[in-house]
């Protein structure tokens, strides 16, 4: 399968029906802005030749609906110290490059850890069994996890009021490229909306921004999202999940969300396949 979200044109990249959000025809999804983003962002440090930092946070803001046009992203090294690189990247659309999200994140040089006890849960989220979801880096449908009704890929048993996981294989970001463990993690970290923001009656709230945190980089491109909190009032959502991959804990994503009842999305009638198909019930 040659699944990914964007193909290459020169600078640009062209999107492909699988960065089509549900939300809009004509509007690409998250997943696929922020894994551009962290894309070009991880590329940016790679220019400098510092192999040596780690990608630690990403946050993205998400301020104008992307189209599926073809965008370009650009990118600025902040600062670059002995520990510590900062980057922001724009993604771009249109003849006049008009900006419709932004980036920016921090790499840190990695070192020992101090000695002594610090308190870190003692409860954290692991995969789906791997007779359930064997290890793979083969991108497909997702699998989620509710107290109602355990793991599976059929979205319709996940639409309830419970609390949600789920575990994903990302889907390259550009065509005919391999994708890194940070951009799967850049990529996923958009699902926390779905993970935080999807009930009863479908998902009625949509993201604005998306923060990841990772105190170490995915080994692979399989990553876990658990609801952790979420904190509703007047029409905004914020949503945190932890992530982590097959070894365990990464870091979390907290993305914030404003009520969109008027456009719900009702994912108890969908159904996807494996090659990026979709279809209603």
């Amino acid at each position: 399968m040659d699944l990914s979200f964007f193909r290459a044109d020169g600078a640009a990249l062209v999107p492909t029906e699988l960065a089509q959000s549900m939300w809009d025809a004509n509007q690409m999804h998250g997943v696929a802005v922020s894994g551009a983003l962290g894309r070009a962002l991880e590329r940016s440090v790679a220019d400098l030749g510092r192999h040596d930092l780690r990608p630690a946070r990403l946050t993205v803001d998400l301020f104008r609906p992307a189209t599926m046009d073809p965008c370009e992203t650009t990118t600025t090294v902040v600062r670059e110290g002995r520990r510590i690189c900062l980057v922001d990247a724009v993604l771009t659309q249109g003849a006049v490059a008009v900006a419709v999200a932004r980036a920016s994140a921090v790499f840190l040089a990695p070192s020992a850890d101090p000695e002594g006890d610090v308190w870190s849960p003692d409860d954290r989220p692991v995969p789906p069994p791997e007779n359930v979801a064997p290890p793979t880096d083969v991108p497909h449908v997702p699998f989620f996890h509710s107290e109602d009704a355990g793991w599976s890929q059929q979205f319709g048993d996940h639409q309830n009021g419970s609390r949600k996981r789920s575990w994903n294989s990302a889907i390259p970001i550009v065509a005919g490229e391999s994708i890194t463990p940070f951009q799967a993690a850049a990529a996923v970290a958009d699902g926390a909306s779905l993970v935080t923001n999807w009930g009863s009656g479908g998902v009625q709230h949509i993201n604005t921004d998306i923060t990841l945190t990772l105190a170490r980089r995915p080994e692979g491109v399989e990553i876990g999202l658990a609801a952790v909190d979420r904190v509703e009032s007047d029409g905004i959502a914020v949503g945190t999940v932890a992530v982590f991959d097959r070894r365990g804990p990464l870091g979390t994503a907290v993305v914030t969300a404003l009520a969109n009842a008027h456009r719900t999305v009702d994912m108890g009638g969908i159904e996807y396949q494996d090659d990026g198909s979709r279809r209603s019930r």
